[in-house]
């Protein structure tokens, strides 16, 4: 790549995400060369100051470049500046694609924090090997909750001195106070992306077919699903189904590392904890008007239209305060279980007799959860390829996130910051 070309470009700058990936940027992105990108110089100037003003520093030396997802031309021109595309404009499924193909033809590799499974595996299906052929590396859910789920497995699996056979996952996140209040938690932009996904879920059968041909074998003892509702006695606490994408993210991983390494695929279920059976419940209820709405039209509109109101108050249009930021907090709790490294197999495909006879807990947590270690971790996965890209995998492609940094120091990186992630074992027998 070009000398000349700035290390790093935060695009979509002036969104909610895009201007606390700046403020983290300051720390994150120390020694190198970055820059800012969107369509409007006067409001992303504005960011640089509200975000300078933030972290006491002087922005006004950080490069703009203008950029807009409806001018291609302009998308190719910025992706030419810039060896890593930091790409914080969403909702993906609308906004994504030419921005990715914008970063493979100007040889610049991308990364985002897309949610989306749809979006994610339709730009593995059409772009994987044109990203391998150009070297480039497209990494999609390199923010909260997918890099706990999926980076907390490669650090389950280098500590577990054994062979594991499943991991549960327990998601927990709250305020410093234990307040159930305090305002909104999630920005509009993080709600419509949820809408948009739901409502087209059943593109994913599709997209998976022609993705993945082949099925993977099955693994006994295979890891069954929890009821509907239950008390987990892992965290104490009463927990529902997750449903986001870290299990589709988590399994995409686990099938490259199955078909290129020859390694046996970690079976994996992902839960969200709560405090009692009343908010667990609320939860549910909430849960089912949203995913009703969200397959049509009409029922769309209304969720867009009035975020507040079916999201309990979770979700506003201008995202939550600096002080509910301040004061949030995640933990996800993982119970690894397989053999010890006594009983290895010889080849990944044979199957064990015996039952699973050895636990691993594992704790990954942080601060502010949707905007600090989103953030962060976005960052350090663009650090991470500037810096290690000789441990990634292939030349490039389009990847998860753990596959794409198993081998990499990146959960080193996420430990390093004050907003990043702290990852620790809790319990090993």
């Amino acid at each position: 790549m070009a000398e000349d070309r700035l290390d790093v470009i935060i695009f979509g700058a002036t969104g909610f995400t895009g201007k606390y990936t700046v403020y983290e940027a300051v720390k994150v992105l120390d020694n190198l060369r970055w820059g800012i990108a969107g369509r409007n110089h006067d409001k992303l100037k504005a960011v640089l100051e509200e975000m300078g003003t933030k972290s006491k520093k002087d922005l006004s030396h950080i490069p703009i470049f203008l950029a807009d997802v409806n001018d291609e031309a302009s998308l190719l021109e910025m992706a030419k500046r810039c060896r890593v595309l930091v790409n914080t404009a969403g909702p993906y499924r609308f906004y994504g694609e030419k921005v990715v193909n914008a970063c493979i033809e100007a040889g610049t590799h991308h990364v985002d924090v897309s949610g989306e499974p749809q979006y994610m595996e339709n730009m593995q299906l059409k772009y994987n090997e044109r990203a391998r052929q150009r070297g480039v590396y497209v990494v999609s859910a390199c923010g909260f909750d997918s890099i706990p789920a999926d980076l907390g497995i490669v650090f389950v699996e280098k500590n577990f001195d054994g062979v594991v056979n499943s991991v549960e996952t327990f998601l927990q996140s709250g305020v410093e106070d234990g307040s159930a209040g305090g305002g909104a938690a999630l920005n509009f932009g993080t709600w419509e992306s949820a809408v948009y996904g739901l409502a087209h879920a059943d593109e994913l059968r599709g997209i998976r077919q022609k993705l993945f041909p082949e099925r993977l074998p099955k693994f006994y003892p295979i890891l069954k699903h929890r009821p509907l509702i239950f008390r987990s006695s892992e965290v104490n606490k009463v927990c529902l189904p997750f449903p986001g994408s870290d299990r589709s993210v988590v399994m995409r991983s686990q099938r490259y590392l199955y078909e290129h390494e020859k390694k046996r695929p970690v079976q994996m279920h992902a839960y969200v904890a709560f405090p009692s059976w009343i908010a667990a419940i609320a939860v549910a209820l909430f849960a089912t008007i949203f995913g009703l709405l969200s397959k049509f039209k009409f029922g769309r509109d209304l969720l867009l239209k009035y975020p507040g109101f079916f999201s309990g108050g979770m979700v506003a249009r201008d995202g939550p305060s600096e002080s509910r930021m301040e004061r949030s907090f995640f933990k996800m709790t993982m119970k690894a279980v397989g053999w010890p490294k006594s009983e290895k197999l010889g080849e990944c495909t044979d199957q064990y007799t015996d039952p699973p006879s050895k636990t691993l807990m594992v704790k990954v947590s942080g601060p502010n959860p949707g905007y600090g270690a989103t953030c962060v971790a976005l960052l350090s996965t663009a650090v991470t390829i500037l810096r290690e890209s000789s441990k990634m995998p292939s030349t490039g492609g389009v990847f998860p996130p753990g596959a794409a940094f198993a081998k990499t120091s990146l959960i080193s990186e996420l430990e390093k910051h004050e907003h990043g992630m702290k990852f620790e074992i809790l319990a090993n027998k």
